[in-house]
């Protein structure tokens, strides 16, 4: 009679569960129906390089906050990354971006600051968080423990992984007897 052993199938109950979180965040309203989200599940040796980047960075800028993430990380099965194609506009031309409409802010040449690639037009934005509030709903109705972060998409924008994002956030996934996601100890240090 064939076993499967509690930890082989609460990591394969994630992987379909990541699976189904991409549905829901595609399936997610948007803005005028135009669908800019970009999606990716990583486990494995890749989940283990975003945990290596996020250590850097936690390194560079003294930011204990990419330390903690990166070991939630490490103690994870999956990330759900969620990213958008921010660049483009919605064509509203809303001003929010901060220029005078949708042509100028799409002229605008998009750079890296820091984390992500600005200006993003802020309809993008809105799009990013209904499809990330979308999959996570997907991943509590499972059972799954997650939580929303954005320290995680910084760090595989920074690997490459979703080369046509201008922002990405991670969901990192968990099965443990307690959520590892809370109760965590941090504090904050000034930036450099």
């Amino acid at each position: 009679m064939p076993i499967i052993k509690s930890g082989d199938g609460e990591c394969d109950a994630i992987l379909e569960s990541s699976k189904l979180m991409l549905v829901a965040a595609r399936t997610a309203p948007k803005t005028l129906g135009i669908d800019d989200v970009i999606t990716l599940i990583v486990y494995g040796e890749e989940k283990e390089a975003i945990a290596k980047k996020m250590y850097e960075i936690a390194v560079e800028r003294n930011d204990e906050g990419f330390k903690r993430d990166a070991k939630n990380v490490e103690d994870s099965e999956a990330i759900v990354l969620i990213g958008i194609r921010g660049g483009k506009s919605a064509g509203i031309n809303c001003g929010a971006c901060g220029y005078k409409n949708c042509v100028e802010f799409e002229e605008r040449q998009k750079v890296i600051v820091r984390d992500f690639i600005g200006p993003t037009c802020i309809f993008k934005a809105l799009d990013l968080g209904i499809a990330l509030a979308s999959a996570v709903r997907t991943a509590s109705l499972l059972n799954v423990d997650n939580r929303i972060m954005r320290t995680i998409g910084a760090a595989a924008l920074k690997l490459n992984m979703m080369p046509e994002a201008t922002i990405a956030i991670g969901i990192p996934l968990s099965a443990k007897g307690k959520n590892i996601y809370f109760d965590r100890q941090y504090s904050r240090l000034p930036a450099k």
